[in-house]
């Protein structure tokens, strides 16, 4: 069995934190169950590029029990728990490919590496293996019969590819899922990434100005959590509609023009690139903290920081402080890369149960149904959905009601009014 990861040795401690997350894990464990019945994944070849934490290793040891067979890279040179990845590569014999603060030399290889096994679907977060695929190893589009899409920044690179006609086969975008965006998005990610900055800096939120670059499901969760702790919370945006929903939501809005001279903490929830600028960067405070929590390490122009900064250094672990030539020195935080994950451990297993539970029960689907399936992006299936929601709820022990044959005929009626 092939593998790369940073030392086998560190197996032992990733059994262990595996099996905590896993007590939170309850709808995915459900399906874990299921599928070691069924085998519904009997024969199957899967490529996974996702973040490697603990949740992840839940995902790939339900979907080994249900017969598939799996490799692994990380999604983020940063995100890697080396650990984990050893635990999987030991306890639960899959190729794993990932290393915490791999270079991009070694990233791209380990891409490769996972895609040796000639999947027949693929599970990205970001949408790298389908780009390899289709730029770099397109003699192995023929035998790929689909693959599901993890995050927002991929959906989008993946519709514009199904846009312009160039997608060689079908994707289901997990994030569409309400059971996914809804949670995962706002409440995994404003928790972890708070915790992310809180580890990095140990610095005080209270009372400070905190700009959130982006008012999407993320932006949300982590205006809402910022505020939580105390934070005058500032949102930057482009879209007009969301930029009223943030200041109805009791924020205040304003360009990052503006919020750059009077922001403590900045942190990016785009998907866009240069979002924070060398102009941005010139008139911040003196020990302005500056972090990215969007997927890609795009979003903070730190070629133009550099290009004006006098000199660099670590400060601390995940803490880089340059100095400008005006004498101010901005903190940036994890090179830019998912802070939730850099300096810390990413979404809370209870939320990424949801998510992973869509990976499974997608990648599920798209085997029974691959002659029904073109080349495009579907959204996961309102049956998964719902699905996932009712098993969460009961997994929280938590009853609601059901329509009475009278509600149901009334919603659909036309002709029944006041």
């Amino acid at each position: 069995m092939n593998y790369d990861v940073k030392d086998i040795k560190l197996a032992k401690d990733g059994l262990l934190r595996i099996e905590w997350a896993n007590q939170s894990m309850r709808v995915l464990n459900n399906i874990k169950n299921r599928f070691a019945k069924e085998k519904p994944l009997k024969g199957v070849r899967i490529a996974a590029c996702l973040h490697v934490t603990t949740e992840t290793a839940a995902l790939m040891q339900t979907l080994k029990v249900g017969g598939a067979k799996i490799t692994l890279c990380a999604s983020n040179p940063l995100s890697t728990q080396d650990d984990v990845a050893s635990s999987l590569v030991k306890h639960n014999k899959i190729s794993v490919f990932a290393i915490k603060g791999e270079d991009n030399k070694t990233y791209y290889k380990h891409i490769h590496s996972a895609l040796d096994i000639k999947p027949q679907y693929t599970m990205d977060d970001g949408a790298d293996l389908v780009s390899t695929i289709h730029s770099e190893r397109p003699e192995l589009i023929k035998g790929v019969r689909g693959g599901t899409e993890e995050t927002t920044t991929g959906i989008i690179r993946l519709k514009s590819m199904a846009a312009d006609g160039v997608l060689q086969y079908p994707i289901i975008a997990v994030n569409d899922a309400k059971t996914k965006h809804f949670f995962d998005n706002r409440y995994g990610t404003g928790q972890s990434t708070m915790d992310g900055i809180i580890r990095a800096t140990n610095r005080l939120i209270a009372g400070s100005n905190f700009v959130v670059c982006g008012y999407g499901w993320c932006g949300k969760g982590l205006a809402l959590r910022a505020r939580g702790m105390g934070a005058n919370v500032i949102v930057t945006e482009v879209d007009p509609t969301a930029a009223l929903e943030a200041v109805m939501d009791g924020f205040t809005a304003m360009p990052i023009r503006q919020a750059a001279r009077i922001g403590d903490f900045f942190c990016t929830v785009t998907g866009n690139i240069n979002v924070i600028r060398k102009e941005h960067f010139q008139t911040m405070k003196d020990g302005a903290i500056v972090a990215n929590s969007g997927h890609f390490n795009v979003e903070l122009d730190l070629n133009g920081l550099g290009s004006i900064a006098k000199s660099r250094r670590t400060i601390r672990p995940f803490v880089e402080e340059y100095v400008l030539e005006n004498g101010k020195c901005i903190n940036v935080l994890g090179d830019g890369r998912l802070i939730n994950l850099a300096s810390a451990e990413g979404h809370p297993s209870s939320v990424m149960d949801m998510s992973f539970a869509n990976q499974a029960l997608s990648i599920e689907y798209m085997v029974k149904n691959k002659q029904r399936l073109e080349n495009n992006v579907y959204s996961v299936p309102e049956e998964i959905d719902k699905a996932i929601a009712r098993e969460k709820l009961k997994a929280m022990n938590v009853k609601i009601d059901r329509l009475t044959p009278e509600q149901k005929k009334y919603l659909a009626s036309w002709s029944l009014g006041t």
